[in-house]
């Protein structure tokens, strides 16, 4: 009787240690899906940025990124702009203020960058300016107005001096400045890339006292009839206007 007793007792050992053992791949499949849980990604809510005890910002975070509006503050406490964000990226309108708290800017983002038509006011709410912008970078679209609603039209143009000297010394000289002579103004040399002024793709002309000067040089090799010039020249409501000239040439090898 103790020889059987003590058999089965070694048997109940062996059956008990099976089942708490190792496990199968599917239990262990199915134990890990049990366990899984969300990890705590970031802050939920409206987080409030001091500085010098003085509120200058306020966040809304979702699981840590911001989503929602978001407010910076003027130093003596008015609302200075807000922005829209979705998934960490400003989108819709961002505003900006007057410290009397009247609407002075309304700029339209997309996926975090400036695309659309800024608009300007005065602080009386009447319209100061529409500003054309595509993919982050400025078009040659602008108006401008008056407080009292008039459009304003007379930019200055820009001048064209030419001294031809392609003959003697291969050199073709394109003066330029612009009618106006008070507005501040910076030249480049090309072209409007899908409409946009990027500065990437253009070559600043060098400006001594508001006149610029572009020398092109035979170079025996076919090249444009023409050479586009843009002029930025600053409005007196502190915008950019762009202007665009082509200037046709008389040689087809200048460079």
């Amino acid at each position: 009787m103790k020889t059987i007793s003590t058999s089965l007792v070694v048997i109940l050992i062996i059956i008990l240690a099976g089942c708490s053992g190792k496990r199968t791949s599917k239990q262990d499949i199915a134990a890990e899906a049990d366990s899984v849980m969300v990890p705590d990604t970031g802050f939920t809510g409206i987080k409030q940025y001091m500085s010098n005890n003085l509120l200058v910002k306020e966040v809304t975070f979702k699981n840590g990124v911001r989503q929602g509006l978001t407010k910076t503050y003027y130093v003596s406490g008015e609302l200075y702009q807000t922005f829209w964000y979705e998934n960490g990226l400003r989108e819709d309108t961002g505003r900006y203020f007057f410290k009397e708290g009247q609407l002075f800017r309304e700029t339209p983002y997309k996926h975090d960058t400036i695309d659309g038509i800024q608009v300007q006011y005065y602080r009386g709410g009447q319209l100061r300016a529409r500003i054309g912008f595509s993919k982050g970078k400025r078009t040659p679209y602008l108006e401008e107005f008056s407080s009292n609603g008039k459009v304003f039209k007379d930019y200055p143009e820009i001048i064209v001096n030419v001294t031809d000297e392609y003959n003697s010394k291969g050199i073709y000289r394109v003066g330029l400045e612009l009618s106006d002579k008070n507005t501040k103004v910076d030249f480049y040399r090309g072209e409007f890339i899908n409409n946009r002024f990027d500065t990437a793709f253009l070559t600043p002309v060098k400006i001594i006292n508001g006149k610029a000067r572009l020398d092109l040089r035979k170079t025996n090799k076919p090249g444009q009839n023409y050479v586009g010039i843009i002029a930025s020249m600053l409005t007196p409501l502190g915008n950019r206007n762009l202007v665009y000239k082509r200037i046709d040439l008389p040689y087809n090898d200048l460079n």
